[in-house]
């Protein structure tokens, strides 16, 4: 797996968000993009981002997504370290029935810098593609380097993928891709709660 740091151009010039990464065909991850990373951005053609911070969505951005079609998905988790917080469970499965429904593929998770929330994130989704949790671990570790967080492990580690797969009782697999026939989650609840999604 090749991560884009940030800074780091990618082909032609085009300048990735920090962190930047493919997760899996249309899933990727990043840190915050900065206008300088639109460019880079509309290369994705993304439907969706999911964004993990409470804060308002910047006006420049939010403008962009708009000239793009995107349609954002917001699940503000706070991301403090003094004192450590623990990872919300309940935006957690919120974000991962938006980030398993296909239809909302292209998509793009990010939250600040693109390392403990979205790790957690990508972690969870990884259990739920039951990979082993020593897997799970070493990707989050990949990102967030010396600043991993111990909190994030334990909850990635006590994340119950059961009740997840309890609550999308709709979920199937199916063969829906992008350049490749690969086996895809997608949620089929067509009357479950919308998340909530920002708007200005």
């Amino acid at each position: 797996m090749y991560v884009i740091m940030e800074g780091e151009e990618g082909e032609g010039g085009l300048v990735p968000p920090g962190n930047f990464s493919m997760v899996e065909d249309g899933i990727y991850r990043s840190g915050f993009p900065q206008p300088a990373n639109f460019g880079f951005i509309e290369t994705l053609n993304l439907r969706s981002i999911i964004y993990l911070c409470p804060e308002p969505y910047p006006e420049e951005n939010f403008e962009f997504l708009r000239s793009q079609n995107i349609q954002l998905f917001q699940f503000g988790m706070e991301g403090k370290t003094e004192p450590p917080v623990s990872i919300p469970k309940d935006p957690i499965m919120k974000a991962l029935k938006v980030l398993t429904d296909v239809r909302n593929h292209p998509i793009l998770i990010h939250c600040k810098r693109g390392k403990h929330r979205t790790g957690c994130l990508v972690g969870c989704f990884r259990k739920l593609q039951n990979w082993c949790l020593s897997s799970v671990f070493e990707e989050y570790q990949r990102f967030a380097g010396k600043k991993s967080r111990t909190t994030d492990l334990q909850f990635m580690e006590t994340f119950d993928v059961l009740s997840l797969r309890q609550c999308l009782y709709s979920l199937i697999y199916q063969y829906q891709g992008y350049g490749s026939k690969k086996r895809r989650l997608l949620y089929m609840e067509e009357n479950a709660q919308k998340p909530q999604i920002s708007s200005m």
